[in-house]
């Protein structure tokens, strides 16, 4: 029966990373995307848990921005269309919005996941990031 004065830690909560950093606590910081994933996986070439986390968070945050651009170009253009631009840019802006809103949560359930020692694939980007970093 588990010691519920002293739970056993999650997985991944014990190790110390080459940052000096537990590693969950690692790879929550390498969430953040595209600036924490390249830190974390510039600095840590040992703790494959962290340098999942950093080359999802790389991939995400790629993904992050290629949608910020793909979206100013097409709101650029519908604001160039006579009469009707502005509707169309406003319903794109709301659209968008609510993108930028879930990729939030994505964000927010994988650094949460990464604290708590979990393994978590985000859905497509998951399976890339082992790819490249070599646990296929």
């Amino acid at each position: 029966m588990p010691d519920p004065v002293n739970p056993t830690p999650p997985p991944h909560t014990t190790t110390t990373t080459s940052t000096g950093l537990p590693s969950n606590v690692a790879a929550a910081l390498a969430c953040i995307p595209l600036i924490g994933g390249l830190i974390f996986y510039i600095l840590e070439k040992q703790d494959r848990f962290v340098r999942f986390y950093a080359m999802q968070s790389i991939i995400f945050g790629g993904i992050w921005f290629l949608f910020n651009m793909v979206s100013w170009i097409i709101r650029s253009i519908f604001w160039a269309i006579p009469v009707a631009g502005p509707i169309f840019a406003g319903l794109w802006f709301f659209l968008a919005a609510l993108i930028h809103l879930g990729l939030l949560v994505i964000m927010i359930i994988a650094m949460i996941k990464a604290f708590s020692g979990v393994l978590w694939d985000i859905p497509y980007v998951g399976p890339m990031a082992r790819k490249q970093i070599g646990e296929a």
